[in-house]
């Protein structure tokens, strides 16, 4: 152990996204190739001496209990736990930590060694994970407030791959098995789903862990809650959903020392008609067990929102992945200006 494929593997996978800056600590971490890598896991990161490094990825994290502070973390898959090494940023962040991490920092600020947070989520404590729409996020649920984490990898092939290689480490794990199933009359299985709607899709891992995919309803949904935006639509069974992306929006600072830009997450819908960006709750949404209220905000809040036959030009920056886009709207305060001068004009 480990293969030389794993280790190739986990050595392409090992870069940090180049839109997302990090801390010198994580950027150490990232540099590491190979063998490397793995000894550095082994001797600074996991718990248990025979446990095996599986999958490595960048993502950016959330955490329940702070959903407004979006974190680097380089995630780590061992058959043993999850772990997520965080940016120093993130102590600094959190108000409950911020004491006991600079405490504990202070000796060391003016060397040249870097510490990380690690956030360990032992995968005997794993209880579901909630896949988001177009496998652009998901959501890792433990046995508490603690241990709820999305990890916004805002591409389906890195949520595709962690789920795979999660569901194969699961598979090890010795569970005791669960109950035989009662069996249920006719009645008794299709009477007691006295919601009226459809409950999301739900796989039952061999380890008890729950894998739960978005449903058709979910899209229909989204659908409803951006026609109530638009004004005047008129037909609102013809209303699809193009697209649905979590991307960043870029505002940008002029007159500073160096002009500078900051990316604000964003989850971009368009439609046959507009193009919206909302600011949506990727942590709280669905509900945990154990949540005595729903959360203070919507799921989904409308940021802006813009009329396609508005929409003038569409500059491409022509750098590699990610791409930059900038929308370019005609800026008419009244939408509906030139019906206006056609009735001052004509009309009496």
């Amino acid at each position: 152990y480990p293969s030389e494929f794993l280790m190739q593997k986990i050595t392409e996978d090992n870069q940090i996204p180049v839109h997302l800056h990090v801390s010198v600590s994580l950027q150490y971490v990232a540099g590491l190739k190979g063998r490397a890598l793995v000894e550095f896991f082994h001797s600074n990161i996991a718990e248990v001496e025979n446990e095996e490094l599986r999958h490595l990825m960048w993502s950016s994290v959330l955490f329940y209990k702070t959903p407004n502070v979006e974190v680097m973390a380089c995630v780590l898959l061992s058959t043993k736990a999850v772990y997520f090494l965080l940016d120093d940023s993130f102590i600094h962040a959190d108000e409950h930590q911020s004491d006991f991490w600079n405490k504990e920092n202070s000796d060391c600020e003016n060397s040249s060694f870097h510490l990380s947070c690690c956030f360990v989520l032992k995968l005997n404590d794993l209880q579901s994970v909630n896949v988001g729409l177009f496998d652009q996020y998901f959501r890792i649920t433990g046995h508490s407030a603690d241990h709820i984490i999305t990890c916004l990898t805002r591409d389906s092939y890195n949520t595709h791959t962690f789920i795979q290689q999660l569901m194969a480490v699961l598979s090890l794990l010795a569970r005791t098995p669960s109950p035989e199933p009662v069996d249920k009359d006719f009645y008794s299985e299709f009477g007691s789903k006295n919601t009226g709607k459809m409950e999301n899709y739900e796989l039952i891992h061999s380890s008890r862990v729950k894998f739960i995919y978005p449903n058709e309803e979910e899209i229909g949904d989204l659908a409803f809650l951006v026609a109530e935006k638009m004004d005047g639509l008129t037909n609102l069974p013809s209303l699809n959903i193009l697209l649905y992306v979590l991307a960043f929006q870029v505002n940008h600072f002029e007159g500073s020392a160096q002009n500078t830009s900051s990316l604000q997450p964003k989850t971009l819908i368009l439609t046959s008609s507009d193009l919206f960006l909302f600011d949506e709750d990727y942590i709280s949404y669905p509900l945990p067990e154990f949540a005595k209220e729903p959360p203070k905000r919507d799921k989904y809040q409308l940021a802006d929102g813009r009329r396609i036959r508005d929409l003038d030009r569409v500059l491409m920056g022509y750098q590699t992945y990610p791409q930059a886009l900038t929308f370019v709207f005609d800026d008419v305060q009244n939408q509906d200006l030139m019906q206006n001068l056609t009735l001052d004009h004509f009309g009496e």
